[in-house]
């Protein structure tokens, strides 16, 4: 040959591990504001460890696969999980005041703008994936929304429209994982086709 030296990734995909991460904390903070359980301490250990910690973890290693949109979603979602727990946590410790529900909502309509953005980005990758993020950013609506207009109404809709999106979620993460480990599309993620 010419004496080049070919190196092959043979490091495992970090996806699954962020989707599922995102996924299962999503529905379970939105089992909440769907009104049937209080925030307690599972959802603030879920945010901090698998929401938060898992994805940080995901997007690192989504770096060492050259892939920024991977890097840039799991970071940053990983990073919303702790920041959105340090919310709820900071007033208890005596650290900071509460924000009300005007500052909640901007917070909430700034990571929809986020996620809105990266959801264009999902347009170049699969359909599992657009689902996610199109859900989201209706999710981050909802929430905003509820927050600006004070509205239970709005806040329990978007529970449930939020488990729709840490289902789908979960759903591409058990995709990614049964696909590679059969050799097979068990469960579909329908990639887009570039022309």
């Amino acid at each position: 040959m010419n004496g080049e030296t070919i190196i092959k990734d043979t490091s495992a995909n970090p996806a699954p591990l962020g989707l599922t991460g995102f996924g299962m904390t999503t529905v379970l903070l939105n089992i909440h504001n769907a009104g049937l359980y209080p925030n307690n301490s599972m959802i603030l250990g879920m945010g901090i460890f698998v929401g938060g910690i898992a994805q940080v973890i995901a997007g690192i290693l989504e770096s060492r696969k050259n892939n920024t949109f991977g890097l840039t979603a799991f970071c940053a979602y990983g990073f919303f999980w702790l920041s959105l727990v340090a919310i709820w946590t900071l007033p208890k410790m005596g650290l900071a005041a509460a924000p009300d529900e005007t500052a909640m909502g901007f917070y909430l309509a700034l990571w929809g703008v986020f996620t809105l953005g990266m959801f264009f980005g999902t347009l170049r990758l699969n359909r599992a994936l657009q689902v996610v993020f199109a859900t989201l950013t209706i999710l981050f609506g909802l929430l905003a929304l509820g927050d600006f207009t004070h509205s239970a109404a709005i806040k329990t809709i978007a529970g449930y429209e939020g488990i729709v999106c840490g289902l789908s979620a979960m759903y591409a993460a058990f995709a990614q994982v049964l696909n590679e480990v059969y050799g097979r599309v068990v469960l579909p993620v329908c990639p887009v086709v570039r022309k």
